[in-house]
């Protein structure tokens, strides 16, 4: 029900294609589907193939398909890239979408993209950013998540569990028919997770006036230098803008003074020198932001899901990995 009355209204003469694994969102909105009497679509080839994608949504009508951020960036990137003829819509989720990535979809893919905010406890469901805000007269809300889905109560929280006024970050909660009844056969883990009646995320991020959620972090993936709460996403836009920069994932390093400092692991698809970079982040950023270190890389680690994982590249910081030569 969801589904309808945010997303899109369905019928028998629509499909959705299931580009990503049916265990996860794309499994979850093929229900809509079917309760619609659509088509379900699984690509031949049994995973994510560009190419593929982009002749399947050339032969079937009214398409529509779930993706996770990565697998977008590889079919804007895909020899084979082209306006569908037959897309009616596309969500993603799952990760961070960047603003840069956003524009590059609207040119190619047209106001057919919504992005959802959710997560397993409660599935895909918690706020949404609609199809005519993806659009370059609406740039500032490109960098949120949208606005509560229909049914669902969003706050922000601090530590002590007390609501916190527009514009303040803090915990995400939630609260609707959607969310999980809880961990099974974990009480303890139900019990921290829904205090009070309501979701705790883990995610960072605030509520602006209008209540349009923007996440700056997972609460494990913030860095603290100097007392200061550093973002990683906020960097990773700003590195993004350079023509040069394909991908890009910031995270923490211990530091003995600082507690922790910025490391930038990039990846590349041209000529650019760590000097190149910092330019760009004193341009855009205050100066206790700046990564300290620019780790040139052929790729970022990822699960099957296309997240990237920050685990492994802390975990590289820790064991000392050498740095490749600077571009």
């Amino acid at each position: 029900l969801a589904y309808f009355a945010d997303i899109d209204k369905l019928g028998p003469r629509d499909a959705v294609l299931h580009a990503a694994p049916l265990s996860h969102g794309s499994g979850l909105y093929g229900l809509p589907h079917f309760a619609a009497g659509a088509v379900n679509v699984i690509p031949e080839s049994g995973h994510f193939e560009p190419q593929e994608i982009f002749d399947l949504l050339d032969h079937w009508q009214n398409t529509s398909f779930f993706a996770a951020p990565t697998m977008i960036v590889r079919l804007l990137s895909s020899a084979g890239a082209r306006t569908p003829r037959h897309l009616k819509t596309l969500i993603y989720g799952g990760a961070p979408m960047y603003v840069a990535d956003s524009l590059r979809a609207i040119d190619l893919f047209g106001p057919r993209l919504y992005q959802l905010y959710g997560q397993g406890e409660a599935p895909m469901t918690i706020t949404g950013l609609p199809q005519e805000l993806h659009s370059k007269n609406f740039v500032e809300r490109l960098s949120t998540c949208g606005f509560a889905r229909s049914g669902v109560e969003v706050k922000i929280f601090d530590d002590k569990e007390h609501e916190l006024p527009a514009g303040e970050v803090g915990e995400i909660v939630t609260r609707s028919d959607c969310v999980m009844a809880g961990y099974w056969e974990n009480p303890d883990a139900t019990a921290k997770t829904l205090r009070g009646g309501w979701l705790h995320t883990g995610d960072l991020g605030s509520l602006d006036a209008a209540g349009f959620l923007t996440i700056k972090d997972r609460s494990k993936d913030m860095i603290i230098s100097g007392g200061s709460n550093i973002y990683p996403r906020e960097i990773e836009e700003v590195l993004l803008r350079h023509p040069a920069v394909a991908e890009c994932s910031v995270v923490g390093r211990p530091h003995p003074e600082w507690g922790e400092e910025v490391v930038a692991f990039i990846v590349s698809t041209a000529q650019v020198s760590p000097e190149d970079l910092d330019l760009l982040c004193r341009e855009n950023i205050a100066r206790f932001k700046r990564p300290r270190e620019y780790r040139f890389v052929d790729s970022l680690p990822k699960n099957h899901y296309g997240k990237v994982l920050k685990t492994e590249l802390r975990a590289q910081l820790a064991y000392g990995l050498q740095q490749s030569p600077k571009r």
